[in-house]
């Protein structure tokens, strides 16, 4: 299976350079950053910012539920108005919020500093879909992987950078840092990275945009404070049921405006349908690392499991990983190329099924949890360089950012239940140390238990997608331009 490429990578004798891959690579990472730089810093938080506990907590909120919204928006307005623009909004906002985060003392220029990184969440599916419009085919496999891994790469390797800065600097500096990171991509993806020349103009589907971003931010936020709040709660529960309503509202909508948002016929192709619900299940099984490893090094050793490290050890152990899944990406395009897509996501989902199993019985030393991080890297650098090509086997280059977007949120979603499960576990499943509880290594186990089954579940979805040798390239052409007036060319 092939992956169509756009005539401008493959005609008039012209091929994008090489570090277009790279600088749009490093802009996914800058942006994965953003997700894993507080949290040496949660255990802090409340003495830093004079604020609560519980208020604290929005610090890490507020970029999810941003993220949530702005990535299928900017998908979408990537098709409409030109995809390196929308990228370069992305990374200004990321800046922007970075500068304010750093100026902060207090809760709420922190929590909109951290709202305006969160907004800069669509960047990897907008890169993803700049190497569909730029690259030629033999070499989109490989950039998608890598670009698609980059979201596990920068948080891997973020977090002994940044767990050694918190622990040897100024906290502040963690985001100016991050400010001048954010400013060094923008100007090479202004410099290096070409304007859409097929934008396709149009109307932005401004209810759809209200009512998907009032689902998903009712959804995210029952599922990221139902611990807090009580999962019967009544608000809890009415999140949950206001959020199925407003999404069926909007699917109603979807299916009758000329324009929409996310084209709802699309997203039901089965190739697309269960492509993103393997998405969403992969992403819980993803998380699920991120939770245990470092609370297990960073216990006490009195426990009699826990290692009693700093989370510069926890960044250390963690950061492998990042790097396997740099490593993997052309292996992963390999499997695709000669395989199809659909066996290198199986063969991901194994691999982290593997890793996981390791981790219920290797996990009395550093060593043994470098290996787990690096296994389950492993498979998380093989299924999410498969997904790229799935969906965009299966829709037409003018839906390309909004269908890539949207297999991101599903796979943020996954991610964000993971952690709701997890902390329910482990809040259960606890031991007594002195005055306080802390979860006990057979909560541990358990969590890593539901990450060998959610692995599995991704296998057994992903069996029921078509084969490589039904999967046929999705038109090469984008859809009819609208009236020039209504369709901007990008600068």
């Amino acid at each position: 299976m092939a992956v169509s490429a756009s005539p401008r990578a493959t005609e008039g004798g012209r091929e994008p350079a090489g570090s277009l891959v790279w600088v749009l690579a490093l802009s996914g990472v800058v942006v994965a950053l953003m997700q894993t730089m507080v949290i040496p810093l949660v255990a802090d938080l409340p003495r830093l910012l004079d604020a609560s506990a519980a208020d604290s907590t929005w610090v890490i909120t507020a970029t999810l539920l941003a993220g949530a919204v702005a990535t299928p928006v900017t998908g979408r307005l990537g098709d409409m108005y030109g995809k390196r623009r929308m990228l370069l909004a992305s990374l200004a906002l990321l800046v922007a919020g970075s500068v304010v985060s750093a100026l902060s003392d207090s809760l709420l220029p922190m929590v909109a500093g951290r709202t305006l990184q969160g907004l800069a969440a669509g960047v990897i599916p907008l890169g993803i879909s700049i190497m569909r419009d730029e690259l030629p085919a033999d070499r989109l496999g490989t950039a998608t992987a890598l670009m698609s891994a980059s979201l596990g790469i920068g948080g891997a390797l973020g977090l002994p950078i940044a767990a050694f800065l918190a622990e040897h600097a100024d906290w502040h500096v963690l985001f100016w840092g991050a400010a001048g990171i954010g400013v060094l991509a923008t100007v090479l993806v202004a410099t290096l990275v070409p304007a859409s020349r097929n934008p396709t103009g149009g109307r932005f589907d401004l209810p759809g945009a209200v009512g998907l971003s009032t689902a998903l931010m009712c959804l995210l936020l029952a599922i990221s404070k139902g611990a807090a709040w009580g999962w019967g709660s009544a608000l809890t529960v009415g999140l949950f049921c206001a959020s199925a309503a407003v999404l069926a509202l909007w699917g109603w909508w979807e299916l009758r405006t000329p324009q929409p948002l996310v084209d709802l016929r699309t997203t039901v192709r089965r190739q697309v349908l269960l492509t993103n619900i393997a998405s969403a299940v992969f992403g819980f099984a993803m998380f699920a690392m991120s939770l245990v490893l470092p609370q297990i090094l960073q216990l006490p050793k009195s426990t009699g499991y826990g290692l009693g490290t700093s989370m510069v050890t926890v960044g250390l152990v963690m950061g492998p990983s990042g790097l396997v899944m740099m490593a993997v990406a052309p292996l992963s395009a390999r499997i695709s190329r000669t395989r199809g897509p659909k066996v290198t996501l199986m063969a991901g989902a194994v691999v982290v099924a593997a890793g996981y199993g390791l981790g219920i019985a290797l996990m009395s030393a550093v060593w043994q949890l470098v290996l787990v991080s690096s296994v389950i890297g492993a498979g998380i650098g093989l299924a999410y360089g498969a997904m790229p090509a799935l969906i965009m086997a299966a829709v037409p280059v003018s839906e390309t950012a909004t269908a890539n977007s949207f297999n991101t949120l599903m796979r943020s979603i996954g991610t964000s239940v993971s952690s709701a499960v997890a902390g329910v576990v482990l809040a259960q499943m606890t031991v007594s140390l002195g005055p306080v509880a802390v979860p006990s290594q057979d909560g541990f186990r358990l969590v890593m238990a539901i990450g060998v089954g959610a692995a599995l579940a991704a296998l057994a979805i992903a069996a029921f997608l078509p084969g490589a040798h039904r999967n046929s390239p999705a038109p090469s052409q984008p859809a009819p331009k609208p009236a020039p007036a209504t369709a901007p060319t990008e600068g």
